[in-house]
């Protein structure tokens, strides 16, 4: 990743790849089903949180460029080794991990229904996408790149296309009469932050690709931003469209809604295209997943919070310990049938919860770093003083507590986190302190974080590079 050759159009479809997904698809039908078109002011605000949270996070990258870690190397810089291992394990690692297999799992059932005469499990087609996709990342970010740039981009044509003709009235099928809001009560409308967040999440994702920008310091924020706004268009016109063409107690009670509105929309022509849509979809999701994880992986190991093997890479330059974890991880969740279980939704909101977690820490970051380094060199600066990473954590705080509308599911999700996040917590007391031997909440000099991207780094602060050197400054003392 050192050749800088991606430029604005990559940063977006990467931003694009991960967000727009299967799963995000069914979201969309649901919480439009639930209150009609007045959904699209909940993803208007929940598109405006996760952007406060991106600004954050485009300003910890211009005081640190350039770091693989990503969140992981920001936290450490800002609240110490013992927060920044649970909310990175427990907010990405654990979420991505499942999220990976559910798309593995969406595109293998679909194409199992499509193709239900040789009598293949759905597994089989999932293990045909992710050996493919494995092996398209282990070539390197280049490879990486060519697979997400077209099908990052045949995904927004397509949704958009069909999200204007839907909205516009000027498909093939027949228009239907229905209301266009179901509720408009405040309480409705705000009611379904929680799931509208699932919907643009992940923009982030871009910060491991900096060393491999033309120019960082624009496309990176840029980037971000103008992905999250492209999938808001996107999702409104959909939406829409969704009022014109399928009823919206349909589109609640579907596991695959976009499969309705394909049909609706254009008849059976729409429903292929729609199901080309749904696996450039997940081929897109779970390619950016398994490649930008791999990187955060490789990053979070070089500051000492993973195992130095994740930093290890082939030929081509791409982190294969990394790659071949998450493939398998993917693999084994399909196979055991674990990702495709009616449980599913209910781990994905509790891991949503541990990423807001972490979004909320980012946003903390940013204030931790204007009071200590105010004076420090900033390519990028968030606007309006405090306001965007204020307005970030309460935005956060708020989607966390309207996670679900139930209290009892929100209990028991809140019961889920507290757990997970106590197990997380032992592991990381136990790295920390046994490990890499330091305090659990002194934050690194941003100096030694950014020194810890070379190699070098830990060779000289190894166990047995120290001890050369206490061995050669007792021997001073002895002389």
């Amino acid at each position: 990743m050192n050749d800088k050759k991606i430029g604005l159009g990559s940063v977006i479809a990467t931003g694009v790849g991960l967000v727009v997904a299967s799963s995000c698809l069914l979201t969309l039908g649901i919480g439009a089903g639930s209150i009609g078109t007045p959904f699209i002011i909940t993803m208007i605000i929940a598109c405006c949180v996760n952007i406060f949270t991106l600004l954050s996070i485009a300003e910890l990258n211009s005081m640190m460029p350039d770091l693989t870690g990503g969140l992981a190397q920001f936290s450490l810089a800002c609240v110490g080794p013992f927060i920044t291992i649970i909310c990175m394990v427990g907010g990405y690692l654990l979420c991505n991990s499942l999220a990976g297999s559910v798309e593995g799992a969406v595109f293998g059932n679909t194409f199992a229904e499509m193709f239900a005469g040789p009598g293949l499990p759905a597994w089989v087609f999932s293990l045909v996408l992710i050996a493919f996709l494995a092996i398209t990342n282990l070539n390197g970010v280049d490879v990486f790149i060519k697979v997400q740039d077209f099908v990052a981009y045949a995904l927004i044509f397509s949704l958009a296309t069909m999200g204007v003709l839907g909205a516009l009235g000027i498909g093939t099928g027949e228009v239907i009469e229905q209301p266009a809001a179901l509720a408009t009560d405040f309480k409705s409308v705000t009611g379904l932050c929680g799931l509208a967040f699932f919907l643009f999440v992940g923009g982030e994702y871009v910060i491991p690709l900096n060393k491999s920008c033309k120019n960082a310091k624009r496309d990176i924020p840029l980037g971000m931003v103008l992905s999250m706004l492209i999938i808001l268009a996107m999702q409104t016109f959909l939406t829409l469209g969704f009022k014109n063409y399928t009823a919206w107690e349909d589109m609640t009670g579907s596991t695959t809604p976009q499969m309705l509105y394909g049909m609706a929309l254009l008849g059976p022509m729409g429903r292929y295209w729609m199901l080309i849509i749904t696996l450039l979809a997940a081929i897109s999701s779970v390619n950016t997943i398994m490649g930008s994880l791999a990187y955060i992986l490789m990053g979070m190991s070089k500051i000492g919070l993973l195992p130095e093997f994740f930093q290890k890479k082939n030929s081509k330059g791409a982190p294969y310990v990394g790659i071949l974890l998450e493939a398998a991880i993917f693999l084994v969740l399909n196979i055991t049938g674990l990702s495709s279980t009616d449980s599913i939704s209910y781990m994905i909101s509790v891991l949503a919860v541990l990423w807001l977690i972490s979004y909320i820490v980012s946003n903390i970051n940013v204030i931790l770093l204007r009071k200590r380094l105010p004076a420090a060199p900033r390519n990028f600066k968030t606007p309006c003083g405090y306001l965007v990473p204020i307005l970030g954590i309460a935005g956060s705080a708020y989607m966390i507590y309207n996670i679900d509308t139930s209290w009892d599911v929100k209990l028991s999700l809140y019961r889920v986190v507290l757990i997970t996040m106590a197990a997380l917590a032992v592991y990381s007391f136990t790295w920390v302190k046994f490990k890499i031997n330091r305090p659990l909440f002194k934050p690194y000099p941003i100096k030694e974080v950014m020194a810890m991207e070379n190699e070098l780094y830990f060779r000289f602060h190894s166990r047995k590079g120290l001890d050369e050197i206490d061995k050669k400054a007792n021997r001073r003392k002895a002389v």
